[in-house]
């Protein structure tokens, strides 16, 4: 694998169904040595996950990470709570934007960038019901126009 080359681990596609993503920012992840080894075999899941901002400090929650199958008593808590590595200015700027009515902070994907895992973490703003059909109907005629054009 080249030094630029990502790879990608794990997507939170629900994210992009239940969210506007407005902007996004390369963050690195604090793991332990057998948290590394399950992600490498892909045993990640960041449906449910989401991202806040204490003291100063940007925390991962409820991303699970299987437990390294080969590890010992050193396996740590499939859901336990980690620490995103940001710029200070990054995270300011994050801080003034979720304070905003609507806004949250969500993990996208995890990806390799190189041999470092790097995490995607997006500002977003919640959909209504309404936006989530609009999409979907929108997705809808756009394959049923793609379908017509190949026919012809």
């Amino acid at each position: 694998m080249k030094k630029n080359e990502e790879k990608i681990v794990a997507t939170n596609k629900k994210a992009y169904h239940d969210y506007f993503i407005e902007d996004t920012f390369e963050s690195g992840i604090v793991l332990t040595g057998c948290e590394i080894k399950s992600v490498r075999l892909g045993q990640v899941n960041l449906k449910d996950s989401y991202a806040l901002i204490r003291d100063g400090e940007v925390f991962l929650f409820n991303a699970h990470i299987s437990p390294y199958e080969k590890g010992s008593y050193y396996n740590a808590e499939a859901r336990r709570t980690r620490k995103l590595l940001l710029h200070k200015a990054e995270i300011l700027k994050l801080t003034r934007k979720v304070q905003q009515k609507g806004y949250t902070l969500v993990v996208t994907k995890l990806y390799f960038k190189g041999a470092i895992l790097k995490a995607e973490v997006a500002l977003a703003k919640g959909k209504e019901e309404h936006d989530k059909r609009d999409v979907l109907r929108k997705k809808q005629q756009e394959k049923d126009i793609r379908r017509a054009l190949a026919r012809v």
